[in-house]
């Protein structure tokens, strides 16, 4: 039996430099009182380009997912219209990650979007070695800080990223995507107390496909640039 699908609401807000991402911290406590950190970590994310869901799920079958997990693989690729695939390094452990969208914006960075996250039984190496053996070729490596906070029962992820600076997300998880329209604006009403202006989906593009372009300089390293 293939499990229930989970749907990540996403909105982006760039802060840029460390004293922004300060005030915010501030400002969600004042907002908040009870807000508290989740989690803090260092990761590696890989994406890759090209190849097929399917493909990827018979390759991973017995290797590194549980059948189940491989037969929910296989019915999203059915689903997706769009989808990214990327690997993680979080904590020691390497992790599956897909995203296909629900909307109208891209499964790389849109707002809406399925989200399939597993961890896997190999290391991060032989687990990309699996992607790129099914079929995938790299898109580019990212580097990152995150620290995972909870405010008014939104996840809000300040992140460090190689190349962007600091980066707010606000996300809440849903299990149906008709929900997705109501938590969007749950999301837009706290940014809005907390002044976090939406990152328009148009330049996060142009920022995306900038670092894809240029990744070997930025990758593990505190550089960043900026794209209007």
């Amino acid at each position: 039996m293939v499990g229930m699908q989970n749907f990540e609401v996403e909105i982006k807000s760039l802060l840029g430099s460390e004293e922004r991402a300060e005030a915010l911290r501030q400002q969600m406590k004042r907002l908040d009182p009870d807000t508290r950190l989740l989690d803090q970590s260092s990761q590696l994310n890989h994406y890759f380009t090209g190849g097929s869901l399917e493909a990827l799920a018979e390759s991973l079958r017995f290797q590194c997912l549980s059948a189940q997990k491989c037969d929910e693989l296989a019915l999203l690729a059915k689903q997706a219209k769009d989808f990214s695939v990327r690997t993680r390094e979080a904590q020691g452990k390497a992790l599956l990650v897909v995203k296909a969208s629900v909307d109208d914006t891209t499964s790389s960075n849109g707002i809406s979007r399925i989200e399939f996250e597993e961890e896997c039984k190999l290391p991060l190496g032989a687990l990309d070695a699996v992607v790129l053996g099914s079929g995938f070729n790299y898109q580019a490596k990212w580097s990152r800080q995150r620290e995972a906070y909870s405010c008014r029962g939104i996840t809000i992820c300040l992140d460090k990223n190689a190349g962007y600076g600091w980066l707010a997300e606000f996300e809440k998880m849903i299990d149906d995507g008709r929900e997705a329209e109501y938590a969007k604006q749950e999301l837009k009403a706290l940014m809005a107390e907390l002044s976090c202006a939406e990152l328009p989906q148009d330049r996060l593009e142009r920022m995306f496909q900038f670092y894809n372009e240029h990744w070997e300089e930025y990758y593990g390293t505190d550089r960043t640039f900026t794209i209007e």
